[in-house]
């Protein structure tokens, strides 16, 4: 079994391109979903890495199974779901930033319930990683979510746990009483800057950094691209980002938690993984859609020699 084993909501990407000659709005068909995005930047960092979801015997099931075969994600872990369909999602772009209109509701990996859950697959990974989307799409995909990390836990595999608020999904409330439950459980999180501001009430990193370590003993705040303060409770620090010519940050945050956790894996202390996965994470900025600008190890290697890090 996978040494990394990530549960949650694969979904089909359709992409904004810039516009054609003649105007027209354009889309790249592609895979996204936090997980799964995670999984596969991990696998591409040298991870052995396997996925634990529900997929709809659909066209975007069918392409997602070929994806993680292509990627070597192991997918035993994955079902098929003849009644309910693989989610979709698109992204715009504009000023401001990327945007996302979900269609999720009712999805196959919502149907996700505590009894679905393969235990004997969690006990035998090291790691399992997950999300607050996982929490967030189904009552019973959460019941499922907390059911793994009961699993994990008691037998000693590390939690990894990613705050990934979409507040579509769910009320502030709800989504922060469940989501500091879940990170009060992990081993390590990952909150992004905006959804900790929104999660905690709190506005400086120094201060939620404080708030998310009373929960879980390593805390990787994900700023954007000002790098990652990564804080336990003996030290802190913020490692610095890397600038690069963005196009698309829509799978960022994901390909930095993948990437971190296979150097972690590997054996890299938290500043040597911070590092790295600084530098996937920008590196998957540079091209359009969540997975396809995800680089291999190679190309992070590449990168940070070429900027003496």
């Amino acid at each position: 079994m996978p040494d990394i084993l990530c549960l949650g909501e694969p979904m089909l990407e359709f992409n904004q391109l810039p516009p054609g000659p003649d105007g027209r709005r354009l889309y790249l068909e592609g895979h996204g979903g936090d997980i799964s995005n995670a999984a596969v930047a991990a696998a591409r960092s040298g991870a052995d890495v396997g996925m634990l979801t529900h997929l709809g015997e659909d066209a975007a099931g069918d392409s997602f199974r070929a994806l993680w075969a292509m990627e070597g994600v192991d997918a035993s872990c994955v079902r098929m779901d003849p009644d309910a369909p693989t989610a979709v999602y698109f992204v715009t772009h504009d000023d401001s930033g990327h945007h996302f209109t979900f269609y999720r509701k009712g999805s196959a990996a919502s149907r996700m319930k505590p009894a679905d859950v393969p235990d004997e697959a969690i006990r035998r990974a090291r790691v399992l990683h997950l999300s607050g989307i996982s929490l967030g799409i189904s009552d019973s995909a959460c019941d499922a979510a907390f059911r793994a990390i009961e699993v994990a836990r008691s037998a000693g595999v590390t939690v990894s746990f990613d705050t990934n608020l979409r507040q579509r999904l769910w009320p502030l409330r709800r989504a922060s009483a469940c989501i500091h439950t879940a990170v009060g459980l992990a081993d390590i999180c990952f909150p992004s800057l905006d959804d900790a501001r929104l999660l905690s009430g709190l506005q400086e990193p120094e201060a939620i950094a404080d708030f998310y370590l009373a929960l879980c003993p390593l805390v990787l705040l994900k700023l954007g691209p000002d790098g990652v303060m990564v804080a336990t409770r003996e030290a802190r620090a913020t490692v610095g980002g890397f600038a690069v010519d963005t196009v698309d940050a829509t799978g960022a945050g994901d390909t930095f938690a993948g990437a971190f956790l296979a150097r972690a894996v590997a054996g890299d202390d938290v500043w040597q993984a911070a590092r790295y996965a600084n530098a996937a994470a920008a590196l998957s900025t540079t091209g359009y859609g969540a997975v396809a600008p995800i680089p291999s190890a190679a190309d992070v290697n590449a990168f940070l020699a070429a900027r003496g890090a």
